[in-house]
């Protein structure tokens, strides 16, 4: 198998209100690239977010006497704290700098996704931007608009992540549309005839992750990525497949 990543620069900023489709297509015709049926688009959760106005302005939100709690405990700004707490469902960790949470959507992460890196000042307000309201349904959305164009487009919403067990963060996913989210291997054999009993695979999460190489976390401005070559079939599975459930989970 032979597996192309294609970053895609000739997106321009996206603002609010902005048509994902057809900036997309427009890049992609600027870039000289056409889809073929199975390839996979890989999107950065910031212009998902950014063209739904996920936005924040911090000098609008009120804290409450928890966030004020919750703000001594980690050194963080109680708006910022108030707007974590309003996105999740528990806090599941802290230390000062950091709040680990269940988002609303399921997946535990870092400060809810909330990001103020490469975020504009609103009239001189400082605003931060928040994930999308479900990114699932927003990957379905363009996986949508492709289909009917009758091409079969896996689309991928990614954010970045640090993970329990190992130092740095990856791109992982947040979103899915058609492309499967997780491979079961069980029953399986192995080389020798074994048959696999637990083995499930993330491709979501992995084809995000070889996707962020290319994305960056600074000033790459590249924030979709065409991967071709990944042998898929179409799915209803989107990327809850891939959030673990509590009962599960040995680190909570």
């Amino acid at each position: 198998m032979d597996l192309s990543l294609t970053a895609l620069k000739t997106l321009p900023l996206v603002e609010v209100g902005d048509d994902l489709p057809t900036l997309l297509k427009t890049a992609l015709n600027s870039a000289a690239i056409t889809l073929v049926d199975g390839d996979i688009v890989v999107i950065a959760q910031k212009i998902v977010s950014k063209s739904e106005g996920r936005y924040a302005l911090l000098d609008e939100v009120k804290p409450s006497t928890e966030a004020y709690h919750w703000a001594k405990k980690v050194d963080k700004d109680p708006r910022l704290v108030q707007l974590i707490l309003e996105e999740s469902k528990e806090v599941v960790r802290h230390r000062p700098g950091v709040m680990i949470v269940e988002h609303r959507c399921g997946y535990v992460h870092a400060n809810a996704g909330i990001d103020r890196s490469n975020i504009t000042d609103f009239d001189g307000r400082e605003r931060v931007l928040l994930l999308p309201l479900d990114a699932n349904l927003s990957a379905q959305k363009l996986a949508d608009y492709f289909s009917q164009q009758r091409l079969r487009i896996g689309i991928i919403i990614s954010d970045s992540a640090g993970r329990a067990w190992r130092n740095g963060i990856t791109g992982f996913a947040i979103g899915s549309a058609a492309v499967p989210a997780l491979r079961s291997a069980i029953g399986a054999s192995d080389l020798f005839g074994r048959p696999l009993e637990v083995t499930e695979m993330a491709d979501a999460d992995e084809l995000a992750s070889a996707a962020s190489l290319l994305m960056g976390q600074g000033d790459e401005s590249v924030p979709a990525v065409v991967i071709r070559g990944w042998k898929w079939q179409l799915s209803e599975q989107n990327a809850s497949a891939l959030v673990r459930d509590k009962k599960a989970d040995l680190f909570r």
